[in-house]
């Protein structure tokens, strides 16, 4: 988790800090990436963009993508999680962290609703659904997380929702080659939210996390988290092959398999020592990383 407040910092210093309670990976990686994708299939591959609604709905993914950081936060925190073999720790989340939570959240939907106007039901469709899943992934009370759905709903938002309403801003209507596309950063993201409860599975287990992991064990979760992502380059591979996304699909998954193939070979010896299996995660990041960039240029430049 990320670092917290101290207790000392009063309530003056609170603003500046919002910003250290985000965690910026998420932001960076899983929020933006498959946004950037459908805006980039609409540039590329249906001729059609308008820098006013990505600019807007960069804006409501970025509300969004603070309100789930936020509720993440709060309700981790009130469950004790990060606290489960250091008790005594003084892990501080502030009641204000909910409500910028609830304050994001509700910006980011007035966003959607009013890009309902340029997008149609379409949009109002993946903002109610991505609502849904960012809402109560660790909220009450449905904790998706806690029922062994939360990497679904992580795979579904960051995947085909987000991609796809991304798309239908511009188009106002669906697309089977982008809902193709889609499945490249939601099977990738899909392996991260598995590959990072790998080191925190006897803190999940203990507080009553479901997840995946939890389910079918850290070595089990290996060979899991390892076939999503590989599944994610395959899927840019015969996009490729078979013409559906651009020969440039082929290079973002080229480029990625190195670091796929560096978290598989590290994941496989340390799945045991949360310490040592640190790179693994690092290198799955990357393999995200470019992979999706890489992807997503492609249908820029193409």
């Amino acid at each position: 988790m990320s670092e917290v407040l101290d207790k000392r910092s009063g309530v003056l210093g609170a603003p500046f800090q919002v910003f250290s309670l985000i965690r910026y990976r998420f932001f960076l990686y899983a929020g933006l990436l498959p946004y950037l994708l459908g805006s980039a299939w609409a540039y590329g591959m249906e001729k059609t963009f308008s820098i006013h609604l990505f600019a807007l709905g960069l804006f409501g993914i970025f509300l969004s993508v603070v309100g789930v950081e936020s509720f993440n936060e709060y309700f981790d925190a009130r469950m004790g999680t990060d606290r489960v073999f250091n008790p005594s720790d003084d892990e501080y989340i502030p009641g204000w962290m909910l409500w910028l939570g609830i304050a994001a959240f509700t910006v980011a939907a007035s966003v959607g609703i009013y890009l309902s106007k340029f997008g149609g039901l379409p949009v109002i469709l993946y903002t109610l659904l991505g609502g849904l899943a960012a809402l109560f992934y660790v909220g009450p009370p449905i904790r998706w997380v806690y029922r062994g759905m939360g990497e679904l709903m992580i795979g579904l938002s960051y995947g085909p929702w987000m991609t796809l309403g991304s798309l239908a801003l511009y188009t106002h209507h669906f697309s089977w080659e982008a809902l193709a596309a889609s499945l490249v950063p939601g099977l990738l993201i899909m392996s991260l939210a598995v590959v990072n409860a790998i080191p925190d599975f006897y803190q999940d287990r203990l507080v009553g996390k479901r997840n995946l992991v939890v389910r079918l064990g850290r070595k089990n979760g290996v060979f899991l988290y390892l076939g999503f992502s590989a599944l994610g380059l395959m899927v840019a591979v015969v996009g490729a092959v078979l013409g559906v996304f651009p020969k440039g699909a082929f290079l973002a998954a080229l480029i990625g398999l190195p670091f796929w193939i560096l978290s598989a070979k590290t994941a496989l010896n340390a799945w045991d020592s949360p310490r040592l299996f640190i790179p693994a995660i690092k290198n799955i990041v990357l393999c995200y990383l470019v992979a999706t960039s890489v992807f997503t240029l492609s249908l820029i430049v193409k």
